[in-house]
């Protein structure tokens, strides 16, 4: 199993991102899969996560109605896409499947 986070980066509070996640070594679309992230100093916690088949997203309270979860199973990857960005964002972002995540990769939100 290889997952490989791209796409974060410095933001103002206020913007977007799009997070993304190459997936390979397995069977992509038959698992169902997360996006979790972790704050500075603080402990892992779940962002959002889609069924095998994509029909199916949900999302976190935190972060909920500004947060959009999506996968193409034909590339073998997996989006997050992020709107109105708080400085409560600010994390390094995973892909996870199965408790196995990537190296993520670093939003931070800030004026």
């Amino acid at each position: 199993v290889q997952l490989v986070e791209s796409g974060g980066g410095l933001v103002q509070p206020g913007g977007s991102l799009r997070l993304s996640c190459t997936a390979s070594g397995f069977a992509f679309s038959e698992y169902y899969m997360n996006w979790v992230r972790q704050p500075p100093g603080k402990g892992l916690e779940w962002v959002a996560g889609i069924t095998s088949g994509g029909g199916f997203a949900r999302d976190a309270g935190s972060v909920e109605g500004r947060v959009t979860i999506s996968r193409d199973n034909t590339k073998h990857m997996l989006y997050l896409e992020m709107d109105d960005l708080k400085p409560e964002d600010t994390a390094t972002y995973y892909c996870e499947k199965d408790g196995v995540r990537g190296q993520g990769t670093q939003v931070t939100v800030s004026s």
